[in-house]
């Protein structure tokens, strides 16, 4: 009878300790816009759009950076202008980009839209999405970069491998969170 209250006890301090692991991980990886998310993320992984978002925001809508980037997805005025136009959006003005539905949709669109221009690969998806597709471009035209011009075997800017292997990261969690919040 010891040996089982003991093994409960056990149980039950191993519960308390995931839970709070839960929680603790969840309110660091914050799961928002998901409707906005979902509607739009066509064949992008939920997971992968929210690991950029918290990449490039933490999920603050207010963001804004030295180089001018805005809002959850972190888009520059001239990339958001160019996007608008791809998705047809005759009335997009410049304040558009602080809307975050509108952040986030342009943010799929362009993400997505890297993703098929790179014929799938996620990877240069992201570092294009990170340092411009002009400079993964000539990546990929570099010997040095690329071995076949198809894949990078090394990234010469350090904050966008950082910023790859960041987003990869952010992805593995929050494909768990997703995984454990399906009913």
């Amino acid at each position: 009878m010891k040996k089982l209250r003991f093994f409960l006890a056990l149980l039950l301090i191993a519960t308390l300790c995931a839970a709070a692991a839960f929680l603790a991980v969840s309110s660091l990886f914050p799961i928002r816009h998901m409707d906005t998310i979902t509607a739009n993320a066509g064949d992008l992984d939920p997971a992968l759009i929210l690991a950029v978002i918290m990449a490039e925001s933490s999920f603050d809508q207010t963001a804004q950076s030295r180089a001018g980037a805005q809002g959850l997805m972190q888009l520059m005025p001239d990339t958001a202008a160019d996007i608008a136009r791809r998705m047809g959006n005759t009335d997009f003005a410049p304040h558009h980009v602080w809307n975050p539905d509108t952040n986030i949709q342009m943010g799929i669109f362009y993400l997505s839209w890297l993703k098929a221009r790179y014929n799938g690969n996620v990877e240069l998806a992201l570092a294009a999405y990170n340092a411009g597709l002009g400079n993964v471009d000539s990546w990929l035209a570099n010997p040095q970069f690329s071995a076949d011009g198809v894949n990078l075997t090394s990234i010469p800017f350090p904050e966008t491998e950082n910023y790859i292997r960041r987003v990869n990261q952010f992805r593995r969690v929050y494909q768990i969170l997703l995984a454990v919040r399906q009913p």
